[in-house]
């Protein structure tokens, strides 16, 4: 049985604990009070893939990371052995779209991982408007897979679209793994 590492990373107060909760069905959704993730928090759960060849059950480590640039030095060790990243945004906020470059570099670029092993969230608060509009991303970003969520209105929309994002993960996973077997056996 696999078990997927997934690294939830961002700016601050993008919405990643929120989501965090939400896919692990950790709480019920709620908008509430924003307390800063101190360094991570790990959230162990089951989930099926889609798009996987092998439909699962999947041991799921989904790491919520601080967005606080003071944890900096523990981010080598948060990602040591992942199987993907996904970086949560706030769309309108400015300053996102420019900081999310940053998390690219220093996460993705830096592991090596494949564009399927990765997923942008344009993460839209309660109440703000949501548009499926083009972003103006930077064109690494753009190749990446992007999702709009919005838990008040379509949440199993991202709960679909974080399910197919995880069988691209498996996916990888798997060829990996076959791809280090082939190696050894030959």
């Amino acid at each position: 049985m696999f078990k997927a590492k997934i690294l939830l990373i961002g700016p601050n107060e993008s919405g990643k604990t929120v989501l965090a909760n939400f896919i692990a069905k950790a709480s019920e959704y709620s908008g509430g009070e924003y307390s800063p993730t101190q360094g991570v928090r790990i959230l162990e759960f089951e989930s099926q893939s889609e798009g996987s060849g092998d439909n699962g059950p999947w041991d799921v480590e989904l790491w919520d990371c601080s967005g606080d640039f003071k944890f900096e030095s523990c981010w080598p060790a948060l990602m040591k052995d992942s199987s993907g990243v996904v970086i949560v945004f706030n769309p309108d906020v400015p300053s996102h779209l420019k900081e999310i470059e940053t998390w690219h570099s220093m996460f993705i670029s830096s592991q090596g991982l494949q564009d399927n092993q990765c997923l942008l969230i344009a993460h839209h608060k309660p109440g703000s408007e949501v548009e499926d509009r083009r972003l103006p991303l930077a064109s690494h970003l753009s190749r990446l897979p992007l999702i709009h969520s919005n838990l008040d209105d379509e949440p199993e929309d991202v709960k679909l679209a974080f399910c197919r994002y995880l069988g691209n993960v498996v996916n990888a996973m798997s060829e990996s793994r076959e791809r280090e077997e082939m190696s050894i056996i030959t």
